[in-house]
Order: C-alpha cells, then sequence, then structure tokens
C-alpha cells in the first residue's frame, strides 16, 4: 500500500540495518561503551562528558531518543564529537568510529538466514541501506552470514549519500530493476521513512530501534513490531 492508498505489489525491500535486522540497544550500547572507553583510554568522568555529547547515559548504558547516534552518519556523529577530543582529527576520529563499529556485538532481531531465504524464495529483490560506514555494514552482514542474500548494500559512504535523502534509496531500484512503488523501505527511524517518501515507496516502520509507535506512524504506511511481521504483511498485499 503506498502513501496514497493505492494498492501495488511489492517487489523489492529495502532494509535499513541498525534498528531493523538488528536490534540497535544491544548492538549500539555495547559499541558505545567500548568506543569511549578506548577513546579515553578509560577516563571515567571524561568518557561519560562526551557520551552525554552524543546522547548517550555511560552510567545507564542508554542512548537517549534523539541521540545523533541513532540515525545519524559516522561524518555526523564526528562532527559532534570533534569539539570534546581536539587532539584527533576527524579523519582519525571517524577511522576509530568505524573500526570499534566493526566490532559490535550484532543481535539479529529474528534469525536472519531463514527470515531472507523466505523472502528470497518469493521472488522478492532485497537490498541494505545504513547510515553505517559501509566497511562494518560488511562485517556485520558477513558476520550474520547474509551478505549473499541481499542484491544490494550501502552505507553513507558508498557514493548515494545518506539518509534521509533518498540517494540510497534511487540507487537500489535502480539497481535490481524496479519502480520506486514497487518497493518497501523498511525502517526503525524517521530518517528511513522520510528517505522512502523522497523516493516515492511505501515505508514500513519497525519498533526495534529507539523510536516509538507514535513517533514513527505520521510517517508509515504501516508500523509493524518487528521485520519477522514481514511475510504475513505482504501476504496481506497479494504478494
Amino acid at each position: 500500500m503506498t502513501g496514497t492508498g493505492t494498492t501495488v505489489l511489492i517487489r523489492g525491500i529495502l532494509f535499513d540495518k541498525d534498528g531493523t535486522l538488528f536490534d540497535f540497544a544491544k548492538t549500539w550500547e555495547a559499541w558505545a561503551n567500548a568506543f569511549l572507553t578506548r577513546l579515553t583510554q578509560g577516563d571515567l568522568a571524561r568518557a561519560t562528558m562526551i557520551g552525554a555529547a552524543v546522547g548517550f547515559d555511560l552510567a545507564a548504558n542508554r542512548f537517549a531518543t534523539d541521540s545523533i547516534v541513532i540515525a545519524g552518519t559516522p561524518g555526523e556523529v564526528v562532527d559532534v564529537l570533534s569539539p570534546h577530543v581536539p587532539e584527533m582529527s576527524k579523519a582519525a576520529l571517524i577511522d576509530l568510529l568505524n573500526e570499534e563499529a566493526s566490532r559490535a556485538p550484532q543481535s539479529e532481531v529474528t534469525p536472519l538466514i531463514p527470515f531472507l531465504e523466505v523472502l528470497r524464495a518469493r521472488g522478492l529483490a532485497l537490498g541494505v541501506a545504513t547510515n553505517d560506514a559501509e566497511a562494518p555494514a560488511l562485517a556485520h552482514l558477513n558476520k550474520a552470514g547474509v551478505t549473499h542474500l541481499f542484491d544490494f548494500i550501502a552505507g553513507f559512504d558508498s557514493g548515494h549519500g545518506g539518509k534521509p535523502s533518498p540517494g540510497q534509496l534511487n540507487a537500489f531500484a535502480k539497481t535490481v530493476g524496479l519502480a520506486p512503488n514497487q518497493i518497501a523501505m523498511i525502517g526503525d527511524s524517521t530518517h528511513d521513512l522520510i528517505a522512502g517518501k523522497a523516493a516515492g515507496m511505501t515505508r514500513i516502520a519497525v519498533l526495534t530501534g529507539m523510536a516509538s509507535a507514535d513517533d514513527l506512524a505520521p510517517h508509515a504506511d504501516v508500523v509493524l513490531p518487528d521485520i519477522s511481521h514481514l511475510p504475513n504483511w505482504l501476504d496481506g498485499q497479494g504478494s
């Protein structure tokens, strides 16, 4: 179902990564703790201060719902971090951020191999569009053993820009040879859904990130608890 109420046959699914394929909190809270500890060489007071700048409560090990880390690109995160780490260049900060990101433990929202194989068996084209950098994104997908199940994988640095701009989404449509209204963008943040609207795609929100249903519903055609509900939703669309 498109935002205009017109029924279409979905032939492609473009997934966000963090908070959609992988549970955001279980993955990125561990990353934030490790990154801040390494960045400050274990200086707890400084780590706490820098964490607060990017919306992470070190003591509670929890992100604020408006944290730049949730939907921002590594470059945007580094722009916020940089004034607090004057001894490091932005390039060095991005390298450190991406290195720690590639090590972040991934918690699959649902067992991804059988889930994605079911979707491919339906003849659906599958892709990933993430505001993470491409290298750690590939590391995460490789570790889950699912890279080969996607027709398209793009990070913010893959040449198409980052969300909420629609460049990655347009590139997926072109790569798989589908019209935008044959594709559903599925994600856990308003960035994903705004990009989906700009690209002319169906917008599916999931609640495995930090945003609530109330946050996402105004931007979505449908809100699902998580991606495991996608096959049943597709059945209702006649795909």
